[in-house]
Order: structure tokens, then C-alpha cells, then sequence
């Protein structure tokens, strides 16, 4: 059936981005103040420089598990969406969930226990709608209007900053001049308003319905085709032995799968850095001077600059940047751009690296050296995070889109995993110990570029093919909603 090409935006996007953005204010509020809250409440209260040290690590651990959590719980979100509820629903009855959480934070702000199981909540709750929200934003395309893919998931992620950028200004002043009840209130608060606009977008969504458990998946034909290597013939992948069982079409796709996540295999360490700007380098902030056109900020609001710098940055590379690439003859296909990526990550870290030595020898460096940083981090997240939450979508077979951005979410979880570790290891006087001031920093820029070197070798041979709805099927698809 021939399309045709419409200009026009499906009319549920305004409601999907709203809800993002106002969802994304509470949990970047509250984690813009989590690392430094923690060592003042709990892990160093009396503010024994002898303590500092350990303290700080013990922040960095927690922040970092709680984060990992947050986005591990996705995959479960995903196959509850994919094969049981649909992501309407997961998002919708997840996201009082993650309210009730907020609602500890702030009850709770003097009590650790239940502190942490506020943190809980707020992690089940975004393990059930984070693999969603990015996946529903591309059900609503079809191929007429596909090619306004890219600027919505752009705009997408604009909101994501613009909430952000609102947060991390307002939450840590809330903090300091009202308290940490008040300063978790609010993103509870805002959680409750991102429900609700959600809810009344109701009638305007394209509703993928759930697949139900088939054996015609992932994991039965991986399986399949692992238990019978011995029917493998020449010149054949391994995926190809389940065709003699399992549609043909589908095995594809799973193979489609398996190269995105050979992609994803390089993003943890991305991650695992990018995470430590609200964390790390928070509290390298405290040790700055930050006095800047006449005003002195908190060390949690210094990382208002990179959603303000995101914000900044999206429209220019989409509608400059990435087509003067292309005129030249330079394709900036998502793999190239993940690999610059990578390469600029590394580059943020060799200016902290440089601040923390200047710290260490008795300096008190100026903020504008760690806004530099955020600068180049900047661009990174743009090339890597923006251009993997479309890549999820777009190489994914239809019947895995939420999974596919679960998996995605998964790269986030792994890296903070490690982070954690890391610290873990330096606040228990473990083997990472050793990494003290500016070396903890040098350790990350060489695991960068050593997996980038890698990345260089391995990218080049990745096939690419995009799973994007007909229309007619679209409107199929589209349910007659009521609650």
C-alpha cells in the first residue's frame, strides 16, 4: 500500500513530552542533591576531614547502586509491557509507584532505612516506565512521517533537559534554604503532575498490544539455535539453524538484535563516566571556587550546565552539524557519531583529571575549568545518548521495541555498577584504594580510549536495518481507549 509523506506530528507526542519532561525534574531534582545530601546526613554529619575521604566514596557507592537499580528494573518494565500489559498501562499504574517514592524521600530525609526504601520505590517505579516512554514515542510514527523520527527524538530528549535544567537549579537552592523535606517534596510533587499528563493524553496514543509469551522469541530461538550447533551448515550464522523450526522473518530480527547489542557492548563505559557529573564531580565543586558573573553557586547547581548546554547543543547539531557532515560526503550515520562520542567522553575527563591535580597540590581551581568539562561532555551526550535511544527503536523487530530500550537502559545500569564497585572498593580500603585525587580520574580516560581503540576495529562491521510500523497497521493498532 503506497503512503503519503505528511509533515505532520502524530498528536499524542505533546503529551508524551510533557509528561517526560516534568518526570524528568523529579528525578534529576532529587539526584542533583543525593550525593552531597548523603554525606551531610548520614555518612559524615560532624564534617571530620579525616572522614571525608570515605564518606564521600560511601555517597558515590550508593548514588551509583541506586542508579544502577533504576535502570536494570527497565527490562523487567519491558517484558511486562512487550508480553503482558502494553506500555500504557506499565507506565501508567508504575508511576504512582514511583510518587509513593518520592513520598519517603521526604518523610524520611533523618531515617536511612527508610530513606533507602524510598530510594526503592523510585527505582521500581522507573524500571517500569523508562524502557517504555522512548519506545512509545516511536510507535506513534509509520512510515509517512517517519523521517520527523530523528527531530521528535531529538525534542525528546530536549525535554528530558529542559526539566532537568529547572531542577538542578531550583532543587539545590530548595536544600539550602529549606531543607532536604522540602527538596524532595517537590520532585514528588512533579512526579504526581507528569501522571497526570500522562493520563490525559489517554485517547491520542498508538497502542502497541503486548505480544503475549510466544516461543517464536528471543530467547527460545537464541536457545534453540545454541542447544543444536551441530546442524550449523557452512557459509550459515548460528541464528540460521532455528529457521528449520522458527519463521524465518523473526530469526532475522533477532539477528538484527544481536548487532545492536554488539553496538551496546561499548556504551557501559560511557556511562559509568557520564553518571559521575552528578556525583563526582558534585563534590569535586565543593573543593571550586564558585564565584561567576557575580554570583556564587551551590556545588550541586554546576551541573545545570550541561542540560542548559544540551539544550543548547540538540538543535545545533541536528539541523547544522549533522547535514554540513552529510553535504560533505561525510555520513554521519549513528555509528560514527557514537564513536565521536566515545572519544569526547574521555576528553571531559582528561580537564577534571587536571582540576582534581590542581586541587591535590593545594589550588582552588576556578568552576569555569569543570564547565568547560561539562562543555565536551556535553557533545558527548548528544552524539551517544540521543543516538542510541533512536538506534534502539529503529533496529529492533516490532514485537521488541520496549526490550530493545530496556537493553539500552541496561548499558546505563552496567556502567553505574561498576562505578559503584569502584568506589566501594575505595571506601573499604580495597584494591581501587590506590586511586586517590586526580588518578581516580586518569583511571577512566585509559579505560575509555582503550575501549574506544576497540570500538574502532569492531564498528565497521555492523550491519544496519530499520523496523518501522506501515501505516495502515498503525491504525490497526490503534486501540478505542477508555479507563
Amino acid at each position: 500500500m503506497s503512503e503519503l509523506v505528511t509533515n505532520k506530528f502524530p498528536k499524542s507526542i505533546p503529551f508524551i513530552i510533557g509528561n517526560e519532561a516534568a518526570e524528568r525534574f523529579s528525578f534529576y531534582g532529587m539526584r542533583s542533591i543525593l550525593a552531597t545530601f548523603l554525606v551531610a546526613q548520614f555518612f559524615n554529619p560532624t564534617l571530620n576531614p579525616a572522614l571525608q575521604t570515605m564518606a564521600e566514596a560511601k555517597a558515590n557507592e550508593s548514588t551509583h547502586f541506586f542508579v544502577s537499580l533504576a535502570y536494570t528494573l527497565p527490562f523487567v518494565g519491558a517484558i511486562m509491557a512487550d508480553w503482558f500489559f502494553g506500555k500504557y498501562k506499565v507506565i501508567l499504574y508504575v508511576s504512582i509507584i514511583y510518587c509513593i517514592g518520592h513520598l519517603f524521600l521526604a518523610v524520611f530525609d533523618t531515617n536511612l532505612q527508610y530513606f533507602t526504601y524510598g530510594l526503592l520505590l523510585i527505582a521500581i517505579g522507573a524500571g517500569g516506565i523508562k524502557s517504555c516512554v522512548s519506545a512509545n514515542v516511536g510507535d506513534q510514527f509509520t512510515r509517512s512521517n517517519q523521517h520527523l523520527m530523528s527531530t521528535i527524538y531529538g525534542w525528546f530528549y530536549f525535554s528530558i533537559n529542559a526539566g532537568s535544567v529547572i531542577s538542578t537549579i531550583l532543587i539545590p537552592w530548595v536544600y539550602n534554604k529549606y531543607g532536604a523535606s522540602w527538596a524532595f517534596g517537590i520532585p514528588g510533587i512533579l512526579m504526581a503532575i507528569a501522571t497526570i499528563i500522562f493520563f490525559l493524553g489517554r485517547k491520542m496514543y498508538i497502542r502497541i498490544p503486548p505480544s503475549g509469551i510466544k516461543r517464536n522469541n528471543f530467547i527460545w530461538i537464541s536457545f534453540y539455535a545454541l542447544f543444536h550447533l551441530g546442524k550449523k551448515k557452512k557459509g550459515e550464522s548460528i541464528l540460521d539453524i532455528a529457521k528449520a523450526k522458527f519463521d524465518a522473518e523473526k530469526v532475522e530480527g533477532i539477528k538484527a538484535v544481536y548487532r545492536v547489542m554488539a553496538v551496546f557492548a561499548f556504551i557501559p563505559i560511557f556511562w559509568a563516566m557520564w553518571d559521575q557529573n552528578l556525583s563526582e564531580w558534585v563534590l569535586q565543586a565543593t573543593k571550586l571556587d564558585r564565584h561567576i558573573l557575580g554570583f556564587e553557586l551551590l556545588p550541586e547547581q554546576v551541573q545545570t550546565v550541561n542540560p542548559i548546554f544540551l539544550l543548547s547543543m540538540i538543535p545545533v547539531f541536528n539541523y547544522f552539524i549533522y547535514p554540513a557532515f552529510d553535504k560533505m560526503g561525510f555520513k554521519t550515520t549513528p555509528l560514527r557519531r557514537i564513536g565521536v562520542g566515545l572519544l569526547l567522553t574521555a576528553l571531559s575527563f582528561v580537564v577534571i583529571a587536571l582540576i582534581q591535580q590542581n586541587i591535590d597540590a593545594g589550588g582552588h581551581p576556578s568552576v569555569w575549568w569543570q564547565i568547560f568539562a561539562y562543555f565536551i561532555l556535553s557533545a558527548a551526550e548528544v552524539l551517544v545518548s540521543i543516538t542510541g535511544l533512536e538506534y534502539a527503536y529503529t533496529q529492533a523487530p516490532k514485537s521488541m521495541k520496549s526490550t530493545m530500550s530496556a537493553i539500552w537502559l541496561l548499558t546505563v545500569a552496567v556502567g553505574n555498577i561498576f562505578t559503584a564497585l569502584v568506589n566501594s572498593s575505595i571506601s573499604s580500603g580495597g584494591f581501587f584504594s590506590q586511586l586517590e585525587g586526580a588518578l581516580y580520574f586518569w583511571f577512566f580516560v585509559g579505560l575509555m580510549m582503550a575501549f574506544f581503540i576497540l570500538y574502532l576495529f569492531v564498528s565497521p562491521r555492523l550491519k544496519e536495518r530499520a523496523y518501522i510500523i506501515e501505516a495502515d497497521e498503525a491504525e490497526v493498532l490503534a486501540e478505542t481507549n477508555n479507563l
